[in-house]
């Protein structure tokens, strides 16, 4: 199995090639660590239960500032996605497909990612994924693979 595709197991893949990871800051801590166990932890406020992402410090529906980070499925669609066949860093050779996915747990909830585990030419718009994680110095970061179908 090679090591940039996530385990079986717990859908976490671990990377020998170096990848960039955004500065975390305290607000964002919690979802760049939840890959090590295997979660997708997205913002939630706690007062209207309404998901967040990229994490603020207060809730756009209800202005609620209790928020707390909490598991999401992991299981999304692709909204929209583009093939990178240029080489902008050296940790990301192409090609490689950058993705919007809509998370099933919150309608309007979107993330931006890369699709992994397939060839970039097999992503299309509508397509099933999973989340799955490659570690990094500081956290890990989520990419997404197709689903699996029985």
């Amino acid at each position: 199995m090679s090591e940039d595709r996530p385990t079986e197991a717990v859908g976490i893949a671990r990377s020998s090639v170096g990848r960039i990871i955004p500065t975390s800051s305290d607000r964002a801590r919690e979802f760049w660590l939840g890959g090590a166990s295997g979660k997708l932890m997205i913002a939630q406020c706690d007062d209207c239960g309404h998901r967040i992402h990229p994490p603020r410090p207060v809730c756009p529906c209800c202005y609620g500032k209790a928020i707390n980070f909490t598991p999401v499925s992991g299981r999304a669609t692709v909204h929209s996605f583009t093939i990178n066949r240029y080489q902008w860093t050296k940790e990301m050779p192409p090609p490689y497909v950058l993705a919007e996915v809509d998370l099933e747990d919150q309608e309007g909830l979107r993330l931006l990612t890369t699709v992994t585990g397939c060839a970039p030419e097999d992503v299309a718009i509508g397509m099933k994924v999973t989340a799955a994680f490659v570690e990094v110095e500081d956290g890990w970061i989520p990419v997404f693979v197709p689903e699996k179908r029985p």
